[in-house]
């Protein structure tokens, strides 16, 4: 979750994510905006689920 989509993505491309460092470079392809961190945490933990991946391949 982030306040600033494309310094988010720029941090990942340049690999200063730990987490995320070896799977750089990143394409956005799926992004949404919520009124609260609260509801945006609950859709994030749904992405990242089997049926959220599920989901997200079905775009590409």
């Amino acid at each position: 979750m982030t306040n600033n989509l494309e310094r988010r993505l720029k941090e990942h491309d340049q690999r200063e994510n730990r987490s995320t460092k070896a799977y750089a470079p990143f394409t956005l392809i799926y992004s949404e905006v919520f009124d609260s961190r609260s509801i945006a945490r609950v859709k994030e933990k749904y992405l990242k689920s089997g049926v959220g991946k599920a989901f997200l391949k079905g775009l590409i």
